[in-house]
């Protein structure tokens, strides 16, 4: 299958970093190259990564003949050691696209869709920890745990308790097993609402490639290697995502820890930087154009 992604909020998120033809920027999820070949386009250097090898072969295709052009297969949370092995001290802006990508959603065999068939899988890597460990192995107190925490699952505990039911008659191998095993926990008048299988799906992916953990030492990282006036915008696409980073831009914002009632502030933390806009949506046209884009949302930091 090609490697096809409609990259949401483009124009919006390629605006917010403020590129020019004298800034480095880092795409921190490549993926299908689209933001990456835009990006290209505008500035000195791109340094495009993306921990799926999928991704890489295509991005190599498609970007490698670019001279302003850098390939990196990794994990974003490594960011400060990538700007260093490529001689860097620091970058102008950088992008972070969360989320599964059309790709990796609508190839059966990488298990990420509770709408086709295939093995238990999830891995953004291609490597580690599977959708298969985590349904198999786990206790039925860490499943409920994970599901209601990172899929903010209210039938978390039936859920879990079916599936440790389920699994003494054998390994859980497959995405419509599971998807079976979920419906069977969910009152009927329930399914009517969204497909039973969205939030488990979406926890244990989380679950997975500890998508939250990452995500939060990537920000510190991030600004860590931002050069002065540099740009990090950040396109999420669930609750959780979204909240660790509007109260982390907030907090890097507006660092000051005294009290409320205090009429200066006295504890001389400044702020690191500002936001440019609260937050940015997709518009009307671009949800009719594609429905995956309508929980995503842009935020953007801008480092003194």
């Amino acid at each position: 299958m090609e490697f096809v992604h409609k990259s949401v909020l483009f124009d919006e998120a390629i605006d917010s970093l403020n590129i020019d033809d004298t800034k480095v920027i880092a795409d921190l999820t490549a993926g299908g190259g689209g933001h990456s070949r835009e990006i290209a386009k505008r500035a000195k250097r791109l340094i495009a990564i993306d921990q799926d090898p999928d991704a890489i072969k295509v991005l190599g295709e498609r970007l490698g003949s670019l001279d302003n052009v850098t390939i990196v297969n990794d994990n974003f949370v490594n960011i400060k050691s990538i700007v260093s092995s490529l001689g860097l001290d620091s970058i102008d802006g950088m992008l972070l696209d969360l989320g599964v990508s059309s790709f990796q959603l609508d190839t059966a065999q990488r298990g990420f869709s509770y709408h086709k068939d295939a093995p238990l899988d999830m891995r953004m890597s291609k490597s580690g920890l599977s959708a298969k460990d985590v349904v198999n192995t786990y206790s039925e107190e860490q499943l409920a745990d994970i599901l209601y925490r990172y899929g903010e699952e209210k039938f978390s505990r039936r859920i879990a308790k079916n599936i440790v039911e389920a699994r003494q008659n054998g390994e859980i191998e497959t995405t419509f097993e599971l998807v079976d095993i979920i419906k069977s926990a969910y009152p009927q008048k329930a399914m009517r609402d969204s497909h039973p299988a969205r939030k488990t799906f979406q926890a244990i992916r989380i679950e997975v490639n500890a998508e939250l953990d990452k995500l939060s030492q990537t920000l510190d990282s991030a600004l860590d290697v931002l050069a002065p006036g540099g740009r990090i915008s950040v396109i999420t696409f669930h609750s959780l995502e979204d909240r660790m980073v509007k109260e982390r831009f907030a907090k890097w914002a507006n660092p000051c820890t005294c009290p409320k009632e205090f009429p200066v502030c006295v504890c001389g933390k400044k702020p690191l930087g500002e936001m440019p806009f609260k937050s940015k949506a997709p518009s009307k046209a671009e949800l009719e154009e594609n429905p995956r884009a309508r929980s995503s949302r842009l935020r953007t930091f801008i480092k003194y």
